[in-house]
């Protein structure tokens, strides 16, 4: 795996160690250009190494990475002259206001005294902090914070952005404002790696997804190819009447597996999942045989596996569970 003019990260079978601590062992991915890459797994998975290594904070101990097409040891001035690192915390001096932080940030990167001024101008603009502009970054709030975090680092313009669980902590408003701002970034052609906790998140901001266990990849895809390994959809019927389960399910037993035992139904069951595999025809199969029997229903419909089932499934921990290494 090399680098190549359509890609913007390439890592290929990187390895890092602490001491005895394998944090990654022979980690591969891809992620295109101008897109939203989602990075998925449990706590000590590797996600935080992983990001590190690529943004060259670390260096791998075997291994190949490029960032924007420089290899990230042998050319890591470049890659970091290309990229943007934001992590869950926001690295900004709370003593400055946002404006001045810009400006900071503005000539740290080589801009002259007048270009940072009118770039700080730009960004608050577009990141709808004008108001907040000349007050002290100490006194604003976690999204606010975030907001202006991720400003800064858009001083100049990145060929790919690394967001650390960005949204950590964050009230649900302030997660929304940063899943704007990701869009806005895909919209701008910048390529994004997403490392998240939050399985909504990458279903909503990637257009690919991959899950780190124990340092490497054990699974990549879209949102809708993972669940599709799940065993796809499944009709959830929810009877008025919950001691009728026994009956519904006994209706339906032919549409479940022929090689399989019929799920236990327990004394706190409300609902049934039977998969659909046949899609819709199935749910109107279940709705036919059911309304033949008058039985009522509470709710009956066609779902398809969230991307929490598929973490479960894929690493055997929960989503909550899934954080920061």
């Amino acid at each position: 795996m090399r680098s190549s003019p359509e890609t913007a990260v390439v890592v290929d079978d990187v390895v890092k160690t602490f001491g005895d601590v394998t944090a990654l062992s022979g980690i591969s991915f891809s992620v295109p250009k101008g897109t939203v890459l989602g990075v998925l797994g449990p706590n000590g998975a590797g996600k935080t190494t992983t990001v590190s290594v690529l943004s060259t904070l670390q260096r791998p101990d075997f291994g190949k990475a490029w960032v924007a097409g420089f290899d990230v040891v042998e050319q890591a001035a470049d890659v970091r002259r290309s990229i943007m690192l934001t992590g869950q915390y926001a690295a900004l001096d709370e003593t400055l206001t946002g404006r001045e932080n810009l400006q900071l940030f503005g000539r740290l990167m080589g801009l002259n005294r007048r270009d940072s001024k009118s770039r700080a101008q730009q960004l608050l603009e577009a990141f709808d902090l004008v108001y907040a502009g000349n007050r002290r970054v100490g006194g604003y709030s976690g999204g606010m914070r975030r907001r202006i975090d991720i400003a800064c680092g858009l001083v100049t313009r990145p060929e790919v952005v690394f967001l650390d669980e960005p949204t950590t902590g964050l009230d649900p408003r302030s997660r929304q404002a940063v899943w704007s701002l990701v869009q806005s970034l895909k919209n701008e052609g910048i390529t994004v790696l997403l490392t998240t906790q939050y399985l909504e998140e990458a279903d909503i901001l990637s257009d690919n997804i991959i899950v780190i266990d124990k340092g490497t990849v054990i699974a990549e895809g879209t949102a809708d190819q993972l669940k599709e390994r799940t065993g796809g959809s499944y009709c959830e019927v929810v009877p008025l009447n919950p001691t009728q389960l026994p009956k519904i399910q006994a209706l339906l037993a032919d549409l479940y597996p022929q090689d399989a035992p019929l799920p236990e139904i327990t004394s706190d069951a409300d609902r049934l999942a039977l998969p659909a595999t046949d899609g819709p025809a199935t749910l109107s199969e279940v709705l036919r045989r059911l309304d033949m029997e008058n039985i009522q229903l509470a709710d009956v419909a066609l779902r398809r596996p969230s991307l929490d089932d598929v973490f479960l499934s894929l690493t055997g921990h929960g989503s909550k569970e899934a954080s920061r290494p």
